[in-house]
């Protein structure tokens, strides 16, 4: 269970970095032209393209390094399972065969479970950078901006953005909450080493109250909002206005270039 203590999306690191200040609308849609343009590409070369730039925005945004990259971990379990299915099942050139169940395993396969985990780190780790250098404030006035247009067509774009940005706002609290259980339980003697099938069981026990935890807190959240006479998005206002500045549209035009030229090369 120490893999809990990695996850750091949905937690903001405030700062004073260039990639702080950008306004939440060109991050977000720049995060979605980078994303884009990172599922259309499979070359190693782009993909080494992709993480020095990861790398990059981590030093433009004076994040300590540890804190971006280490979201990788708690995924390993899934670039196993990518390199395994991919391993066995591309045709390729032989590389070894499981003898009981009669798998093939290709050298293509290989390359390939590789490359799709690299492109799912990738993924992981540039919304890790979104989460960490934007407040769940920003993150919720960005996108209701940039749904706006879906007013007119009676989507309730107000109260869909303010799930998103609850939904975001209490990962990190469930986290901390399943440390808690985990500890209780350590405290009354269970234990969390030994093989998998073990581990397995061994979180069984945090599942339900950790479920029975969250709800509660979603009834605590909804008699507070109700006490306080939320209504909804009619009529309301923000405190702080967003505006695009001249870098913002410098990074807006860069992924817009980033995705014409990943769709004209491909």
């Amino acid at each position: 269970m120490a893999f809990l203590n990695d996850i750091t999306l949905g937690h903001y690191w405030p700062g004073d970095s260039i990639v702080h200040n950008l306004d939440p609308r060109s991050k977000l849609l720049g995060l979605l032209g980078v994303m884009t343009t990172l599922l259309m590409v499979l070359n190693p070369i782009m993909l080494m393209a992709y993480a020095l730039f990861s790398v990059f925005v981590v030093r433009l945004a004076k994040l300590p390094a540890a804190l971006v990259f280490r979201n990788v971990r708690p995924f390993l379990w899934l670039f196993l399972i990518t390199i395994a299915i991919h391993l066995f099942w591309t045709p390729g050139r032989s590389l070894f065969q499981v003898p009981v169940v009669n798998l093939n395993a290709t050298h293509e396969g290989l390359a390939f479970g590789i490359l799709y985990s690299i492109r799912l780190a990738l993924l992981v780790i540039y919304a890790a950078l979104l989460t960490l250098t934007t407040s769940p404030m920003e993150l919720m006035d960005g996108l209701e901006r940039l749904l706006n247009p879906l007013k007119r067509l009676r989507v309730p774009t107000h109260e869909i953005v303010l799930m998103l940005s609850l939904s975001l706002r209490f990962i990190p609290t469930l986290l901390e909450e399943a440390q808690r259980l985990k500890n209780a339980q350590l405290s009354r003697g269970a234990s969390f080493d030994g093989s998998l099938f073990k581990r397995i069981q061994s979180v069984i026990p945090l599942v339900l109250p950790l479920f029975v935890s969250a709800f509660r807190r979603a009834d605590d959240l909804a008699l507070a909002m109700d006490a306080r006479c939320y209504s909804g998005g009619e009529g309301r206002t923000t405190y702080k206005i967003l505006r695009l500045g001249i870098v913002d549209w410098i990074v807006l035009l860069m992924a817009l270039a980033l995705l014409v030229a990943v769709i004209g090369w491909g």
